[in-house]
């Protein structure tokens, strides 16, 4: 909280608050000792605890004190009072530039003295090695003896310039400026203040003097003019004025200005660094040869236009631009940026983005992104936000995670909804929801301009087709079982709105089968293999991910034919259990949106019997995936990274047991705990393997089937149970009995997955998606053929409890464990009513179960870990041209 008057930090006696900023709050105070008003700017207390931001205030204190000049901020003292760290600064009285600029704008002389005493400070810390990095109106105070330079290395201490992105994209400020005292964060938008960056700081790159210069002119500009030399409605649209077009002349604007101003801010505003004036000393000397001229000859006169005086030319002009401004209107509307410029969206309070890349996408025009966001109870909310406003709008909520697509002219979303079972149109300017026709569980939509929708309804089977103003769906694609396709998805239209792309299933070796197909014609064409499904972007890409990287490649849309090779435009989001999804979505004006690359590091915990979270394990945090816990539940296989550990329980002591050059997964513990099946990519391709669980020896393949993506789920007296994914059957279980052949236990035309054997041994628990999204069945075992539905609102995992009537299991969501009780009847078993015996929070990942039923090991973000974001790129077809 603020301090109050009287207050003592060492010899100084606090007066009255003077402001506050994102790095610390500023109080007028009396120097005890000498009996003189200083300033004093404290480290606010709740930020104190942090080791890294007082290392960065007393970086601050380092800067500032080795700066002694009559335009700077002179620093008296550093200290720690208590609980407090605080500076004392000279006390400036006066008003800010900013203050000043808000009645209009500076005569000429006082924008030429001014100017040339900004320049001459910037020049003096330039010599010792500081840049400033955070120049701009508020940062500069007006005194009866000039200007006063304030608050440097702020913007190095809060990374205002962010971090150098991954495949050269910008990511641009992600905090508020230290020096502004007005939070400029709202839920669900773009973050940070832009004004005065340059190109090269918006980029990412590390910023140097000559970008002290950039801001210099900015500063120039609006001191002569009164208005901002680049303008924007939003944060998008402002870099996009930065990056890509240049301020109107001062002299336009200022016509009493002299013009040699115009020379120097076009100098310090090159977007080329290179290009730009080299020094604040030469800018100086530049501006104080201005002031002589201006004081020796008076106000200069106003510059007339060239032509001026002849009648017709204004005309001629006037008519020439109406035509320019026509035929561009005609142009494809791809943003020309010289650099991609990157941004992030960040999620509404209070939620959180799903990992999901199907479940956000922008408006064809650019200026809106619809996402879906997890609330508390994990369940969904559908969100539109424009970017040229600071809030988002709330469309619609969902209980299960829904799909969406624009409709062709951005007014309206075409929205799956599992839960209902639903294809839904949805107006975004508001209104009730449309029924277009029945869709369940659904992998991708696509809305053409000639009014049409192809979808895939499930999981697995066709797609269909069906009027943007509803009806009956007509089916449009055909697996073919000669190539053992079991279903198809994420369809994407290309611009005539007749052709369409779409990927089938299962992948082989080298990833999805790409297709173009077409509507009314049931033949369709091999065009590629990719990662996951291409989306289409203008003026002819295709974006798609491989090899863990995000690929783009020329497309001719008109030929249907791929044209060059692909370009690595970056590292690709990580991948999620819903197979082949689009990796981004692109708009018409060269706008790009994404799940941020990163992946948060998390720790381990147990969590309560009322699901809170208990204390971390005192393991390092790193990229833990979920747990399997030992049969006696004292170890956790994990995964870290691409390496398998063993984590003791008790003594938080983590042991690695792969280090080859592959990805190991999905540890699955023998019955007696002494050892462990996972799957691997050591060998090139993906197979399972066993390894003595304390490390020793050397593992040994597993021989299973030909299928892709085998990996282990449960090892049950009889055997390895393995999941699977065939190019016919889709997603299939195995038995891997101690000798003999690989026995196929389900292998439908459904996808069936995570299998769990009871304590007897007589019913096998599993994940089918037959009735449209996965819920949970009992089969008899060993013998299959009595089968029981469990769930209905459906399921991601499943446990048996030792000694107990009870199977668990976890909803969809993730939000809830649910208990049924199982009550033999003869040969059959009747499944009581479902009742939840334990919500988790928000930020539990992966878990799993000890045998007692009571304990729940969980893998939750570390403390300070970022939450998910979405990336969005202006002007992306510039990473290729890198």
């Amino acid at each position: 909280m603020p301090l109050q008057a009287g207050v003592r930090l060492g010899p100084y006696e606090i007066v009255a608050p003077l402001g506050a900023g994102g790095m610390g709050e500023v109080y007028r105070a009396k120097d005890t000792r000498l009996g003189r008003e200083v300033a004093v700017k404290v480290l606010p207390q709740h930020l104190s605890a942090s080791a890294e931001v007082r290392t960065r205030f007393e970086r601050e204190a380092r800067t500032v004190s080795g700066l002694n000049h009559p335009n700077i901020c002179t620093l008296f003292d550093v200290g720690r009072e208590g609980g407090t760290d605080y500076l004392v600064m000279e006390l400036v009285e006066g008003e800010t530039l900013a203050q000043r600029l808000a009645r209009g704008a500076l005569p000429p002389a006082e924008v030429l003295r001014l100017g040339a005493q900004v320049a001459d400070a910037l020049d003096r810390a330039h010599r010792a090695g500081v840049i400033h990095r955070d120049l701009k109106p508020g940062n500069v105070m007006l005194t009866r003896s000039g200007a006063k330079l304030m608050d440097f290395g702020l913007a190095r201490a809060t990374g205002m310039a962010g971090p150098a992105g991954a495949s050269g994209a910008t990511v641009a400020a992600l905090t508020q400026s230290p020096t502004v005292a007005q939070p400029l964060t709202a839920e669900g938008t773009i973050v940070g203040t832009f004004q005065y960056m340059s190109p090269e700081q918006l980029e990412g790159r590390e910023a140097d003097a000559r970008s002290d210069l950039w801001a210099l002119g900015c500063v120039l500009y609006e001191m002569a003019t009164g208005t901002r030399a680049f303008e924007g409605r939003s944060q998008a649209s402002l870099i996009t004025a930065i990056m890509g077009s240049e301020p109107r002349a001062v002299s336009e604007i200022a016509p009493l200005m002299p013009q040699g101003l115009d020379r120097i801010v076009r100098a310090c505003l090159a977007k080329d660094p290179d290009e730009r004036v080299q020094t604040a000393h030469d800018v100086k000397l530049r501006l104080r040869d201005l002031a002589e001229g201006v004081s020796q000859a008076g106000a200069p006169a106003p510059a007339v236009a060239r032509g001026a005086a002849h009648g017709r030319w204004p005309w001629a002009i006037a008519l020439l631009a109406a035509l320019v401004a026509a035929v561009l209107a005609l142009l494809p509307r791809e943003r020309a940026l010289p650099r991609a410029v990157q941004l992030s969206l960040v999620a509404p309070e209070g939620a959180a983005f799903p990992p999901f890349a199907s479940t956000l996408a922008i408006s064809p025009d650019g200026r809106t992104v619809a996402y879906v966001a997890a609330d508390s109870s994990r369940e969904f909310d559908v969100w539109v936000q424009p970017l040229e406003a600071s809030t988002p709008v709330r469309l619609m909520h969902a209980q299960r995670l829904p799909v969406l697509f624009w409709a062709p002219d951005s007014r309206a979303l075409g929205i799956v909804d599992p839960a209902h079972d639903e294809l839904l149109k949805v107006s975004t300017s508001g209104g009730s929801p449309v029924s277009l026709c029945a869709a369940g569980n659904a992998r991708g939509g696509s809305w053409s301009r000639r009014g049409v929708i192809v979808f895939a309804p499930s999981v697995s089977g066709p797609l269909y087709r069906v009027s943007a103003g509803g009806g009956q769906p007509v089916q449009c694609s055909w697996p073919d079982s000669s190539r053992h396709e079991s279903g198809h998805r994420y369809p994407c239209f290309l611009p005539d709105g007749r052709h369409f792309l779409y990927l089938s299933l299962p992948p082989g070796p080298d990833g999805y089968d790409v297709w173009v197909g077409s509507l009314g014609s049931r033949t369709a064409r091999k065009l590629m293999t990719a990662g996951s499904a291409p989306t289409y972007a203008r003026p002819g890409w295709l974006l798609f991910r491989r090899a863990g990287n995000v690929m783009a490649q020329r497309f001719d849309a008109r030929a249907l034919a791929l044209r060059g090779d692909p370009v690595v435009l970056g590292e690709a989001p990580p991948l999620t259990d819903i197979d082949a999804e689009p990796i981004a979505s692109a708009s018409d004006d060269g706008r790009l949106v994404m799940i941020d690359a990163r992946t948060p590091d998390t720790r381990l915990v147990w969590l309560g019997r009322d699901g809170s979270l208990g204390v971390p394990l005192s393991l390092p945090a790193g990229q833990w995936g979920p747990p399997r816990l030992s049969p006696d539940g004292r170890f956790a296989a994990e995964t870290n990274g691409p390496d398998l550990w063993r984590v003791d329980l008790g003594r938080s002591v983590a042991v690695r047991l792969t280090s080859n050059a592959g990805a190991n997964s999905n540890p699955a513990w023998s019955p007696d705990g002494t050892r462990i099946a996972f799957r691997t990519t050591r060998t090139g391709s993906e197979e399972v393997m066993v390894m003595n669980a304390d490390g020793s020896g050397s593992p040994q393949l597993v021989p299973t089937t030909a299928d892709l993506f085998k990996h282990p789920v449960e090892w049950s007296s009889r055997g390895l149970l393995v999941s699977s994914i065939n190019r016919e059957t889709f997603r299939d279980v195995w038995l891997v009995p101690s000798t003999g052949a690989p026995v196929p236990l389900f292998r439908s035309r459904f996808g069936e997955d995570m299998p769990a054997v009871s304590p007897d041994g007589r019913w096998i628990a599993y994940l089918s998606d037959e009735a449209g999204h996965d819920d949970v069945y009992l089969e008899s075992f060993p013998v299959l053929g009595h089968k029981v539905r469990v769930s209905t609102d459906g399921a991601s995992r499943v446990w048996w409890v030792p000694g107990s009537d009870e199977l668990r299991y976890r909803t969809a969501s993730g939000a809830e464990m649910v208990a049924v009780t199982l009550t033999p009847r003869g040969g059959d078993v009747e499944v009581g009513a479902p009742r939840v015996v334990l919500r988790f929070p928000p930020e539990v990942l992966g878990i799993d179960l000890a045998r007692d039923g009571q304990r729940v090991l969980a893998c939750v973000p570390a403390s300070g870990a970022q939450a998910r974001s979405i990336r969005v790129i202006l002007g992306w077809t510039a990473l290729v041209k890198r």
